[in-house]
């Protein structure tokens, strides 16, 4: 079962009781959980997040009145961890690979898990995060994963709320660490173009779905920006001279089916890279911040 950390003290919060909702927010210690479980907090309501291991909150223990400890791909452990709740929302999902759980296991089945433990508590509205474009990009495993449980969330009569962003600024910080480095490299011309969104930027839109009808929201960033003036801008921030190699597309997909051979699970990573590299992925803009600035 799952374990309750409270609070001591709940932080006061802006609204009438009559507005305040009880959310709980799953994949709080990711990138962008963290910022979603500060802004709901930040709005009034009481946030309760879920975490594997909660020592890897302590950023944002002081921004939650309940920790619930517990492995959304171990349906025991969850029991129970939706009782009391209006509105859960959702950004579980797989990169490193742990414990050999592939895609399925934790982008599918995990939040399916989730999900009926959401109907058994009889929770209002799931808002869960997928990936801009996911329906036409399904021959990824990492999406095909997501939108299968899209599908299984539209199927379930819950009221729900599907949010698609671009990218994160944190996906693109390996072109940082390139840059570092001294060299980036980029797949194909690098002229597809993306407005990535910083995980301050979609909170707002996360938690604005709440109240909200739109059951499919497409979000990006402020600017639009090419590969390469990405690959170019991770140089200037490092200090160094402009370094760009562009690797050719062909023989990238080589080296993913090679890859998925060796391990299935990082080649999927490597494909979805590659794949979001050769397209545009440029979503309605909202949020003031830059990736110059991050």
């Amino acid at each position: 079962m799952s374990r309750w950390l409270p609070r001591s003290q709940a932080a006061g919060n802006s609204q009438s009781s009559a507005r305040r909702r009880r959310v709980l927010v799953a994949g709080a210690t990711g990138y962008l959980g963290r910022f979603v479980a500060e802004e709901f907090k930040s709005r009034g309501h009481t946030v309760r997040v879920l975490a594997r291991d909660p020592r890897r909150l302590d950023r944002i223990r002081d921004q939650v009145d309940e920790v619930a400890v517990g492995e959304v791909t171990v349906p025991y452990t969850i029991q129970g961890i939706c009782d009391n709740i209006d509105v859960v929302f959702s950004s579980i999902g797989i990169t490193k690979q742990k414990d050999g759980l592939t895609f399925r296991d934790v982008d599918y089945q995990g939040n399916k898990n989730l999900l009926d433990v959401a109907l058994a508590a009889g929770v209002r509205k799931f808002i869960y995060v997928s990936v801009f474009n996911g329906p036409v990009l399904t021959h990824l495993d990492i999406v095909r994963a997501h939108e299968d449980f899209v599908r299984e969330l539209r199927q379930s009569g819950m009221d729900y709320a599907v949010i698609r962003p671009t990218g994160y600024f944190s996906d693109l910080e390996e072109f940082l660490r390139m840059a570092e480095r001294g060299r980036v490299y980029i797949v194909g011309s690098g002229k597809n173009r993306i407005n990535p969104i910083h995980g301050a930027d979609l909170a707002v839109s996360c938690v604005d779905a709440m109240d909200r009808g739109e059951q499919e929201v497409d979000v990006g960033g402020p600017e639009v920006l090419t590969y390469r003036q990405i690959a170019e801008l991770a140089l200037e921030t490092c200090g160094k001279p402009v370094r760009v190699t562009s690797l050719p597309a062909w023989a990238m997909r080589f080296v993913v089916a090679v890859a998925k051979r060796v391990n299935r699970h990082k080649g999927g990573l490597l494909d979805f890279f590659v794949t979001g590299s050769t397209i545009d992925f440029v979503a309605p803009s909202t949020g003031t911040h830059t990736l110059r600035e991050h």
